[in-house]
């Protein structure tokens, strides 16, 4: 069997002794290293296989240049840039199995950064010393494994042999891992399927989970908290998921109010122009997320809002009706890229479990005014179908879920559907 190829990646001016012993390690274990040189300013202290020189160019820029700024700080985005070009194409090619990164603030920094420009499933091990604090901005929405050094990483000694070793360990035996990740668009293969859900949604995701089981398909559900609708949308490019039932949109409400859900400014602009069969459904977009730092205090900003306390220190308020219009035609913007291949269903009962009839924030003016607003904003390529039931009723979720399935089956070119029709049932 060919020998796994582990990318150790390090400033080999500060942390040679450290990438040297990865590599003893890592043969040692049956794979075998691929050191590159991140580092810019002093000697390195061992030899890389991908030269700090050769990292720059990648990035961009001449190291002579990089050495003549004398900064650590300008350096590293170039540096981290040219890694990421030189890891991707070997990664493309086969060459390389796994990443393994050395690191304190700077170090983790860059080495994060060109890991989360890496592929879902490669195998990922930051050992760095800040990571047993927040490392929410280092790992990102990428499968990195973040591994706490403990103590300084300079120099070895009996106990960051152990670490080292451990981590060397760690992405091999990762790297062995029979189990692939193969892509949505496998030919003949049914596509992975995202799913976007809210805790007022979660009933109806669970039986949207077992009805696509039942027809022989797998679902992802992703927590649209922010994270999870950018991480759903970066499996879409890497073409993992293949078809998406985008359940809840409260990400884009949470984006434009600053809320602790926002999803960024790409959120739903991604499956369109992909041509990947999508259902929407504009799931708990009707309030927010805020975080209050002393609990079940109600912000002045809020009070004149129906409100659901979440839990003791997030606040759910609803939207008033010009603020529901702002998302809808937020909303619409987003999706102009989405030229078929799509349905809107618009659960007029309510979007969730709060807006529901008997809900703590069930508002039908409320609702009728956005779902006006929303059906105004929509490219005429998105067919809208109305119904007179709330989100999470079984009779939704189960013609979400059929329509969708039809979508994918069907297999329509997203030109296709040149008018928007729209279906009604009383």
């Amino acid at each position: 069997m060919p020998k796994k190829v582990i990318a150790v990646l390090a400033t080999l001016d500060t942390k040679g002794q450290e990438a040297e012993f990865l590599r003893e390690q890592l043969e040692a274990l049956g794979s075998r290293a691929l050191l590159v040189d991140i580092g810019v300013m002093n000697a390195p202290a061992t030899k890389a296989d991908l030269t700090r020189a050769q990292v720059a160019r990648a990035g961009g820029t001449a190291l002579a240049d990089l050495q003549a700024g004398k900064s650590r700080e300008a350096s590293q985005p170039v540096m981290a840039a040219g890694a990421t070009a030189l890891l991707l194409k070997r990664i493309a090619k086969g060459e390389v199995h796994g990443v393994i990164g050395l690191g304190g603030l700077q170090g983790t920094a860059a080495c994060t950064a060109v890991m989360r420009a890496l592929p879902y499933g490669l195998p990922k091990v930051m050992v760095s010393t800040v990571a047993s604090g927040d490392t929410s901005s280092y790992v990102g929405i990428s499968d990195i494994t973040m591994m706490f050094s403990v103590g300084d990483i300079l120099g070895l000694n009996l106990f960051m042999r152990k670490v080292l070793a451990n981590a060397a360990g760690a992405a091999h035996g990762m790297a062995q891992v029979k189990v692939g990740l193969k892509t949505a668009r496998a030919k003949g293969a049914k596509p992975l399927i995202g799913i976007s859900n809210l805790g007022v949604l979660t009933r109806g995701t669970m039986l949207a989970i077992e009805l696509f089981r039942q027809r022989g398909y797998e679902s992802i559900v992703f927590h649209a908290v922010g994270t999870g609708g950018r991480a759903m949308e970066l499996m879409m490019k890497q073409g993992i998921i293949g078809a998406v039932f985008d359940y809840a949109m409260g990400e884009i409400s949470d984006e434009l109010f600053h809320g602790l859900r926002a999803g960024g400014k790409e959120r739903l602009t991604v499956a369109g122009p992909l041509g990947l069969p999508q259902v929407l459904c504009p799931g708990g977009s009707e309030h927010l997320g805020i975080l209050v730092s002393t609990p079940h205090q109600l912000p002045d900003r809020w009070k004149d809002h129906a409100h659901v306390w979440h839990n003791e220190v997030v606040l759910a308020p609803r939207l008033n009706v010009k603020e529901l219009r702002t998302v809808a035609r937020e909303i619409g913007k987003r999706l102009q890229g989405t030229t078929g291949n799509a349905v809107l269903m618009i659960p007029k009962l309510g979007t969730g479990s709060y807006a529901m009839p008997g809900g703590p924030m069930n508002d039908p003016k409320g609702d009728k005014a956005y779902f006006e607003a929303l059906k105004a904003a929509l490219p005429s390529t998105i067919e809208v179908v109305e119904r007179d039931l709330h989100a999470e009723d079984p009779a939704f979720v189960e013609e979400a879920v059929d329509r969708l399935i039809a979508l994918i089956e069907a297999g329509r070119s997203p030109r296709r559907t040149a008018t928007r029709r729209r279906a009604r049932r009383a």
